[in-house]
């Protein structure tokens, strides 16, 4: 059952997103993936009414007259959110935690996806796959993949992204746009010590697949004490993954060394690794508001495919 507090929860996001959407994110989110289709169909001759981004250039100057590319996904998408609820999710040191941010922009990916009649499905996974809901439409359908986000109730507290996307790719067989919410703290195939080896190889090959088969984008999810701690003397701290209880002394030289070192590994590691997928990725602060960053990303994620066509 949602607590009167979730429900209190999800109607501010819902008033707030879908303002966002209507204003300023809607367009973005349509001019990257609506009209340009996903997977080939055909080639015709242009008719009048056809998008002139569809036309075929080569085949145009070839024959003398244009031809256009048809594609299946012209009419509607299939967006899916695989998101991160493992306990380190549920850390906040300011107004809002990990996993409300993810669900600030869950909704505003749902309701930009609605608003252009696509379809939305949700994966919820920690070390195990914890709920798939196959996409739909409706904004009913938006509002339940919200709650589920915030009111979660997960059976394990760890993270395995290898085994979420495994799942991913085995019941979701038609491209989709994959949207990738995660810390990728704890995870299993993430070495944490910067003197550790790369990431499995395995999680590199998960990546990749989900990258060749769907639109893959990755959002790293972080909070500012996990960037750089304070000096606060000696502090007790558990892992919320582990359970581990860690006796620290923050104001010591050597552990903030240690601790910058190591969030700057950490950063840099899930940004070779979704490079060497091809995916597209971004980092969210829970200390930011998220749609500059996603208007931000989706720009970048534009032009980087204008750049990739003309190089085609």
């Amino acid at each position: 059952m949602f607590t009167e507090e979730t429900r209190r929860q999800i109607r501010r996001i819902e008033i707030a997103t879908a303002k966002l959407v209507d204003e300023m994110f809607a367009g973005k989110y349509e001019s990257l993936f609506k009209g340009r289709g996903i997977e080939f169909a055909e080639v015709r001759e242009y008719q009048p009414g056809d998008d002139i981004r569809s036309i075929d250039w080569n085949l145009t100057a070839r024959f003398g007259r244009p031809f256009v590319k048809k594609n299946d996904e012209d009419r509607e998408l299939t967006v899916m959110l695989a998101v991160d609820v493992s306990a380190s999710l549920a850390f906040g040191s300011g107004a809002r935690s990990k996993r409300e941010m993810a669900s600030e922009i869950a909704a505003i990916l749902a309701f930009s996806a609605l608003r252009n009649n696509d379809k939305v499905g949700l994966l919820l996974f920690t070390d195990r796959v914890e709920k798939y809901i196959p996409p739909r439409k409706g904004r009913r359908h938006a509002l339940r993949l919200i709650r589920e986000i915030l009111d979660p109730e997960p059976q394990g507290t760890g993270t395995d992204l290898r085994a979420a996307l495994d799942y991913l790719n085995r019941v979701q067989k038609r491209r989709a746009v994959v949207f990738l919410l995660s810390d990728f703290l704890g995870d299993r195939g993430l070495p944490a010590d910067p003197m550790a080896p790369e990431p499995d190889p395995r999680l590199v090959a998960a990546l990749r697949l989900t990258q060749q088969r769907h639109d893959l984008s990755a959002f790293r999810l972080t909070d500012p004490r996990e960037e750089a701690m304070p000096r606060m003397g000696r502090v007790r701290l558990r892992d919320l993954e582990t359970g581990r209880m860690l006796v620290l002394d923050t104001s010591s030289a050597e552990f903030q060394r240690r601790f910058g070192e190591g969030a700057a590994h950490r950063r840099q590691i899930a940004r070779r690794l979704l490079d060497s997928a091809g995916a597209d990725y971004a980092e969210f602060s829970a200390s930011e508001p998220v749609v500059p960053t996603l208007v931000r990303f989706f720009v970048t994620k534009q032009a980087r495919r204008r750049r990739a066509r003309r190089a085609a």
